[in-house]
């Protein structure tokens, strides 16, 4: 069903969907050029795939990405499973029950409508998901990390990071899951190096272009628009200078984060170079951390409240009355002219198109096949309890079992899974959009909670005395 519904899709929508930010990826693929506004590892990968002209074969490369990403939750899980319940060992349910529940750990993540629509999408997420679960996976894949293992964690871990920035923090989650591991000094360094170089090397591109040390012109433009949210001038009492940043609003459908950042009440629109501009930039952060400070109280209960807008059931109009509708495939199609000037620069079939009757098969499918947030939390909640069922082993209650078994194991998975859904919450805003990468962590950690510890191979048998060779005797004899 997972290959179907994507070959259907693209048969149905042979062009991309586009989003706001997409136009922007586009372009820096087509001048080959760091972004201003975030890192451009996914302009990167639009660059490679430009010389087929072809926007259908970016969405079906996407595509491609996203079953990788649930072939590499069924590996890890199944890999967990016959380490589990080595074959030969115990009755024939133990032989294919780790195959089943890999593979019910990927229906979430190949399955449900919105992630299929995300790998459609001109946007940078599913390759950010699979990047990042790349790393998670070279940790993971031994008992034991070996040095070129780390080496690879750290390669994906950049890659996604200069794919999102929100994959920056999480290098130091890696590299403390391979201390617990046992990973060795040189795993953990092979990681720390292979993470910098590509980090560095992207810096100085930066550099070159912008003759700045930065991923971003607007590294701080997103964390005063988290800010916004709560900020309240008469408590920060702003210098006059900076005054000009104190949020306003003038549509209540609108969430403040998204109204002080793109529409008419923005205050970046009364500053030169708009949200782009160095001075914009400096405001944004000065005000920013002048609201973290003077309210850290509302800042950390605007995080909690918006992390756990991800396990709410129904989808609500946040944050604008439009966005969100953006992530379901169209019933129509909707094309401007700076996007159609735009596309021909890169591919002929960039114009969207809907074409039946596949593109009804598609909307049936959307009607019915959705997952709740709510299951994301159930996720997670057996991702972190779920190690307690190991706490007897051989008739003898052992308490530390449970703990050793989630942190050599589940621990990483479960802890990216709630970092990718507590870093949007802190650093931007929330978004449904931002809600599904965390999905596939949060299924790997459930099953490697699930399953029990790994057991130790047996020791080979001591020959018996009748099996042993006859001791030579001296010559002569």
């Amino acid at each position: 069903m997972a290959l179907w519904i994507r070959i259907v899709a693209i048969l149905g929508y042979p062009a991309p969907l586009w989003f706001g930010d997409s136009p922007s990826y586009l372009k820096d693929a087509i001048e080959l050029r760091p972004g201003e506004t975030r890192p451009s590892g996914y302009s990167l990968l639009l660059w490679l795939i430009k010389p087929l002209r072809s926007f259908t074969a970016m969405v079906s490369v996407q595509h491609a990405i996203g079953i990788l990403t649930g072939v590499l939750v069924y590996v890890l899980v199944w890999r967990a499973g016959r380490a589990a319940w080595p074959p030969g060992e115990g009755g024939r349910w133990r032989e294919w029950l780790p195959g089943l529940a890999a593979a019910l750990l990927t229906v979430p993540v190949l399955i449900p409508v919105h992630q299929v629509a995300l790998e459609h999408m001109l946007m940078s997420d599913s390759l950010f998901e699979f990047l990042l679960l790349a790393a998670v996976a070279a940790v993971l894949w031994r008992r034991r990390t070996t040095w070129w293992l780390g080496a690879l964690a750290g390669m994906f871990a950049a890659f996604a990071s200069l794919t999102r920035t929100a994959g920056l923090p999480l290098i130091g989650l890696i590299l403390a899951a391979m201390l617990i591991r046992k990973a060795g000094w040189k795993a953990c360094a092979a990681a720390a190096v292979t993470f910098a170089l590509p980090i560095a090397g992207y810096l100085f591109w930066f550099h070159a272009e912008y003759g700045q040390y930065r991923f971003a012109k607007a590294d701080q433009v997103f964390l005063y628009g988290r800010t916004a949210a709560f900020a309240d001038c008469k408590i920060i009492k702003p210098r006059p200078e900076l005054a000009i940043m104190c949020p306003r609003q003038s549509d209540p459908r609108i969430s403040r984060t998204f109204s002080v950042m793109w529409t008419p009440d923005s205050p970046f629109r009364d500053i030169p170079g708009w949200v782009y501009g160095e001075e914009g930039n400096r405001l944004a952060g000065e005000f920013a951390w002048a609201a973290i400070k003077a309210q850290p109280a509302a800042y950390a209960q605007i995080i909690v409240r918006d992390t756990l807008k991800s396990f709410t059931w129904h989808r609500s109009p946040y944050p604008t009355p439009w966005t969100w509708l953006q992530y379901d495939f169209p019933q129509g199609e909707a094309w401007s002219d700076d996007q159609a000037l735009l596309a021909e620069q890169y591919g002929d079939d960039g114009e969207t198109r809907v074409v039946r009757p596949w593109a009804g098969q598609v909307l049936a499918y959307q009607d019915h096949v959705v997952m709740p947030g709510t299951i994301l939390g159930v996720l997670l909640l057996g991702g972190l309890a779920g190690a307690a069922l190991h706490v007897r082993n051989r008739g003898r209650w052992r308490p530390l079992r449970p703990v050793r078994h989630f942190a050599t194991g589940a621990l990483l998975p479960w802890g990216t899974s709630l970092a990718l859904l507590v870093i949007p919450a802190a650093t931007a805003d929330f978004d449904y959009r931002y809600v599904l990468p965390a999905v596939p962590f949060a299924c790997v950690a459930l099953g490697l909670a699930l399953l029990p510890p790994p057991r130790p191979p047996r020791p080979s048998p001591a020959p018996r005395d009748d099996d042993r060779p006859a001791a030579r005797e001296p010559a002569g004899v």
